[in-house]
């Protein structure tokens, strides 16, 4: 075991799959000479040539159908989106063409393209940097989305879905790439569709993905403390769901609360809760809550953004309510 950064992490995935495979290359803005906007492909146009490192125009609509084309011809692009914002641009591309393709022409064309999207909050980036726009991608059938939290399980996913024949989106939030975490040395996959309890608990059930697996695992230490004890599941894939490891905690725990930094209104945890009322009421103490970003624009302002998304202090309020006791 290594102990690596998560940007880290993403560079060798990458480096390793263009290495084992002339086919994968990456493109996207400033991904060539600059290194990318967070430096994860820096010496990569050193190493794989201007073939297989591609610095693109500004145009994500214009480059995204450029690669799924590439990936309907047998390459396997892995694309760069600066700021996940920016992806309701080449939704066209990806929603109507990269996710149908497969479907519409019975298997006979496969579409192995991967979207690494940086996004999330918490740098002061304002309106159009900020967002988690993951329910947009799990509401479009045929596309595989994963929001990994560790720099092991970004370098394991990222690797899977560029092997993937499937177009796969990876949420990369831009807090973590500077957060540090054991990676196993040599060949590491982690497989889609597999979540990963983080933190064993008996009385309540703590479902996150992304950065907020990290507060959730802040808020499970506040709860020890009150005598609560939360199980944290990361479910890493959103599609596909583990949903046999998120039914097999609601049985144990008989309590929910999905924790996510995307917007409350049509967030992926209304999927959840849903899907849980639907199939598991019959174990539940408690209404499944949610515990997101409040319905606003991203503010620029530090005071403001730090109060519109979930934190640890709120998420261990919000068990103590649902479990009918006060705050300590």
């Amino acid at each position: 075991m290594r102990t690596i950064t998560y940007g880290q992490a993403v560079s060798e995935a990458l480096r390793e799959e263009m290495r084992r495979d002339e086919n994968v290359f990456v493109m996207g803005e400033d991904m060539a000479v600059m290194g990318s906007v967070f430096g994860l492909t820096k010496g990569f146009l050193e190493d794989f040539g201007p073939q297989r490192v591609l610095d693109t125009p500004i145009s994500e609509a214009g480059f995204t159908a450029m690669a799924v084309g590439a990936a309907l011809r047998g390459l396997r692009p892995v694309v760069e989106i600066m700021y996940v914002d920016f992806t309701p641009v080449c939704f066209d591309p990806l929603a109507n063409q990269a996710a149908k393709m497969r479907y519409m022409t019975g298997g006979q064309a496969s579409v192995p393209l991967v979207l690494r999207c940086p996004g999330g909050a918490g740098r002061r980036n304002a309106g159009q940097h900020s967002q988690s726009l993951e329910a947009l991608f799990t509401h479009i059938p045929g596309l595989k989305v994963i929001a990994p939290s560790t720099p092991a399980d970004i370098k394991g996913l990222l690797k899977t879905a560029i092997r993937d024949d499937d177009p796969v989106v990876c949420i990369e939030h831009k807090l973590l790439y500077a957060t540090k975490g054991e990676v196993p040395d040599g060949e590491h996959l982690v497989p889609l569709g597999a979540a990963a309890v983080k933190r064993p608990g008996r009385h309540v059930t703590l479902v996150a993905w992304s950065r907020q697996v990290h507060s959730a695992l802040a808020a499970a230490d506040i709860l020890a403390g009150q005598d609560i004890d939360a199980e944290v599941l990361d479910l890493r894939s959103l599609v596909p769901l583990d949903w046999d490891a998120l039914a097999a905690s609601v049985r144990k725990t008989h309590r929910v609360l999905v924790v996510h930094e995307a917007v409350k209104r049509g967030g992926y945890g209304a999927e959840l809760a849903a899907q849980i009322g639907e199939e598991l009421f019959d174990y539940l103490d408690a209404p499944v809550t949610r515990v997101a970003g409040l319905n606003v624009v991203p503010p620029f302002s530090p005071a403001l953004e730090d109060l519109v998304y979930p934190n640890p202090g709120g998420i261990a309020a919000a068990v103590s309510a649902t479990l009918g006791r006060q705050p300590a």
